[in-house]
């Protein structure tokens, strides 16, 4: 009977993950861009409506801030990311459209303080071509110890 469990012994399952291709990781970014831009632009729109005079106040071209606009534009979306893993335990519209999610190296769900040292690891300069290679594994993830997962590939 040696095959049968003492009741102090214990059986640890190690979760098996399957980090995101590096086609999903792109396609994260993208659809992630494009949605912030948008709300950028739904942003502005309701500022032009509720206070025109913000707008002109805020018009880079003339004041030519156009390194604070970059520098505000990377803040922005470090929040907006940091927001999305949040509020939705590692995911983003574009992990929702790739089934993928950001997890803990150990398989875990993030933290919302993990999501927003994520987002913010992004708005380092050239962060994004930290991402290529194989596997995908950018600084977002090697910093904060966390990787992005296929759900569907992953066991639970």
């Amino acid at each position: 009977m040696e095959n049968e469990l003492s009741a102090s012994e214990t059986i640890v399952h190690e979760p098996q993950l399957a980090r995101a291709s590096t086609g999903q990781r792109l396609a994260n970014y993208i659809i992630d861009v494009i949605v912030f831009y948008l709300l950028m632009i739904v942003l502005g729109v309701a500022i032009a409506i509720i206070s025109p005079d913000t707008i002109d106040a805020l018009d880079t071209e003339s004041s030519g801030f156009d390194l604070a606009d970059r520098i505000l534009s990377l803040l922005l979306y470090a929040v907006y990311m940091g927001i999305a893993e949040a509020i939705f335990n590692g995911r983003s519209v574009g992990k929702f459209i790739t089934g993928t999610k950001a997890v803990n190296l150990d398989g875990s769900n993030i933290s919302a303080s993990t999501a927003f040292r994520r987002g913010f690891t992004r708005a380092v300069p050239f962060c994004a071509f930290s991402a290529l290679g194989s596997p995908c594994d950018p600084w977002q993830d090697r910093w904060n110890d966390t990787m992005v997962i296929d759900v569907k590939k992953s066991a639970a």
